[in-house]
């Protein structure tokens, strides 16, 4: 029995309809649910009256379009092109708007509002603080990232509304929200393109799956719900990554000349024919000589065709040559006997002898354990040394035993990319990608051959041995070489005398790079302490920061957190430890109530990349900067992640470029 349409809402056509029509139903509840703490508008814009509507018009601004029963919009979309204004005008731009609201709103509820007027007949109006934006940047941090739809600046609205065709690189110093501007970027195109975009998808890759937890809830906070989020190696691993290569292996193997040693042997794969092959159908024989073998072979590896695509190219092309030869003998075979020839016997052999199947980790596995063939693929690209460094000393038994490392996987990327095509996505958006190798790069690339890409970072935080120094080479890597590169230098989440005491070790890091200033001039709270113990110190004043309200991040060298930890737990303070999963670390419970988790996070340095808390407390300054070659980026980064209130205990000598 069929369903009528109308009938129920609940059911399609058929069982699959049905399935189908529920699921996008349950995505469009989840896209539409809204936090019952956040307001459904925070701004409206009141226009110019002019001929056509004498008293103006007023709209309200929110995160989602609203209409009444009789279809009129009580409010518009954030990223409707009607919003535009309500961040872009001034005073001496006011773009038809005569007064800007903006309403304050705490748990949910309407606390205050401020009106700035735009145009006073014709007298000059100054542009005024807005003492509810500087209320909403300082409010709180707790619990993940939250968005920014009532604080977008204009400098930050450009970016978001750059049009889907285009392909930007966000310089951005810390604070000046970069991330935020990435991801709101993402929900604009979604809302603009929702044709090409939901057909293509949006992609959003993180550093770590710490960092990918604390944004993960921005884009559907935006009712955008379809968006892929991934780290860069979980979307770049075919295999499961168990080894870890030495700094100097993993820079090499992750260097651009890479690229051209795995296509040369792939290319090696393929043997170019010397004899003819003979192709029985039904009761007749057909020769198909050596010489349009060739032309066969030689054409299909000049071509940019992957190679698995070319294998099987190759067989469809000599099934064809014996159809025209049967067609000049008077036959006329069918498209399903053509095909019955590709997957004969004689040509399946022909195929696997000349254009053979490959594996994309037999053939790193080969090469990393073969100087032989490691030579012939490198001639001319790496020197004998630099060869050396990339054989294993001790080659595993087979490709299933190989403990692959990260930079091995990108390798065997590339290898596959070189035979097939993987999926692609019609926007990228790629955060702190200081930090990508070229060969990294190159993945993402492949992933976003033909769509743009929204690149997110700071030279200053790049923390590999193999970070960039220039964002055009990274562009390059990417595809992308026309993309324009755009500073934000303004912040707006650093306290200023925070962001000052970090920039001191600017000059160290040899970016060139201008230092950031922040709105918030009169927040503040950096202290500096000489301790006896740094564990200690740090765990006492984690513990103090509880009387404020607000997230809590102690963030010390990876090597330091069980200390850390252990004075916590000997102060009974509830805390988590930030694990490479991006939560607690396995095997641990978090303590504190049911439901909700401690305020106080412990943070290995190594994971503070693109978090936030409203008070950070750094322990050893100087541990973090030796324990890695590129150390001070790394106590850039750490001391630039407080939102209100940074705290720095040492026990031992502060590094002397901290001092300067």
């Amino acid at each position: 029995m069929r369903a009528v349409a109308g009938q129920s809402g609940d059911v399609g056509g058929d069982a699959f309809s049905s399935e189908s029509l529920g699921a996008a139903r349950a995505r469009r509840l989840r896209s539409l649910a809204d936090d019952p703490t956040v307001p459904p508008f925070f701004g409206r814009i009141d226009r110019l009256a002019d001929p056509e509507r004498p008293d103006g018009e007023t709209f309200h601004v929110g995160r989602r379009h609203i209409r009444d029963d009789a279809g009129e919009p009580l409010v518009i979309d954030w990223r409707a092109p009607m919003s535009r204004s309500f961040y872009r005008a001034t005073p001496t731009e006011p773009m038809g708007v005569r007064k800007r609201r903006r309403f304050g709103f705490a748990a949910g509820l309407l606390t205050s509002y401020e009106d700035e007027s735009l145009a006073a007949d014709g007298e000059e109006v100054q542009a005024a603080e807005s003492r509810i934006l500087l209320a909403e940047i300082e409010r709180p941090r707790v619990g993940p990232m939250r968005d920014i739809v009532a604080t977008i600046q204009p400098d930050q609205d450009d970016l978001v509304r750059a049009g889907l065709d285009d392909s930007i690189c966000v310089q951005g110093a810390p604070g000046t929200g970069k991330t935020a501007v990435g991801l709101h970027r993402a929900a604009y195109l979604l809302y603009t393109y929702p044709e090409r975009l939901r057909r293509s998808g949006v992609l959003v890759l993180g550093p770590n799956r710490a960092f990918l937890s604390y944004i993960g809830e921005v884009l559907p906070a935006l009712g955008e719900i379809g968006v892929t989020q991934a780290t860069v190696e979980e979307l770049l691993a075919p295999v499961p990554v168990r080894g870890e290569d030495p700094p100097e292996v993993a820079t090499l193997k992750g260097d651009a000349r890479m690229a051209e040693v795995l296509r040369r042997a792939v290319v090696r794969l393929v043997r170019r024919p010397e004899d003819g092959i003979v192709v029985v159908v039904g009761t007749r024989r057909y020769r198909v000589s050596p010489e349009r073998l060739r032309r066969y072979v030689d054409d299909l590896r000049r071509s940019e065709i992957p190679y698995a695509v070319a294998r099987d190219r190759l067989g469809l092309h000599i099934a064809e040559h014996v159809r025209r030869l049967r067609e000049a003998a008077g036959g006329a075979p069918s498209d399903s006997e053509t095909a019955r020839v590709a997957r004969s016997a004689p040509v399946r052999a022909f195929v696997d002898e000349h254009w053979p199947a490959a594996d994309p980790a037999g053939l790193v596995f080969d090469l990393l354990s073969d100087p032989e063939r490691l030579a012939v693929a490198a001639r001319g690209l790496l020197d004998p040394d630099e060869q050396r460094l990339l054989l294993w000393p001790e080659p595993p038994r087979s490709a299933r035993s190989v403990r692959w490392s990260a930079p091995d996987v990108v390798l065997i990327d590339e290898v596959a990319g070189l035979l097939t095509r993987p999926e692609s996505y019609g926007h990228v958006v790629l955060d702190e990608a200081q930090d990508l190798s070229a060969m990294q790069c190159r993945g993402v690339a492949r992933r976003c051959p033909t769509g743009s890409i929204t690149v997110l970072g700071d030279l200053a935080q790049g923390t590999t041995p193999w970070s960039s120094a220039d964002w055009h080479v990274t562009l390059r890597h990417l595809g992308k070489p026309e993309a324009r590169v755009e500073p934000l230098t303004r912040g707006y989440r650093v306290p200023a005398d925070v962001i000052a005491f970090a920039n001191t070790l600017l000059p160290h890091l040899a970016v060139g790079l201008e230092p950031s200033t922040s709105v918030r001039s009169a927040a503040g709270g950096l202290q500096v302490l000489a301790v006896a113990d740094a564990a200690t110190a740090a765990a006492e004043e984690a513990v103090r920061g509880l009387a404020e309200e607000g997230s809590i991040g102690l963030i010390a060298a990876d090597a330091d957190v069980p200390a850390v930890r252990a004075a916590l737990a000997a102060l009974g303070a509830d805390h988590l430890v930030l694990g490479p999963g991006g939560g607690p670390e396995p095997a641990e419970e978090p303590d504190g109530e049911p439901g909700r988790p401690p305020r106080i996070s412990v943070v290995p340095a190594t994971l503070a990349k693109g978090l936030e808390y409203d008070q950070v407390v750094v322990a050893e300054p100087a541990a973090i900067v030796a324990a890695e070659p590129r150390g001070l980026r790394r106590l850039y980064v750490v001391l630039t992640r407080a939102v209100t209130r940074l705290v720095v205990v040492h026990a031992r000598p502060l590094p002397e470029e901290l001092l300067a």
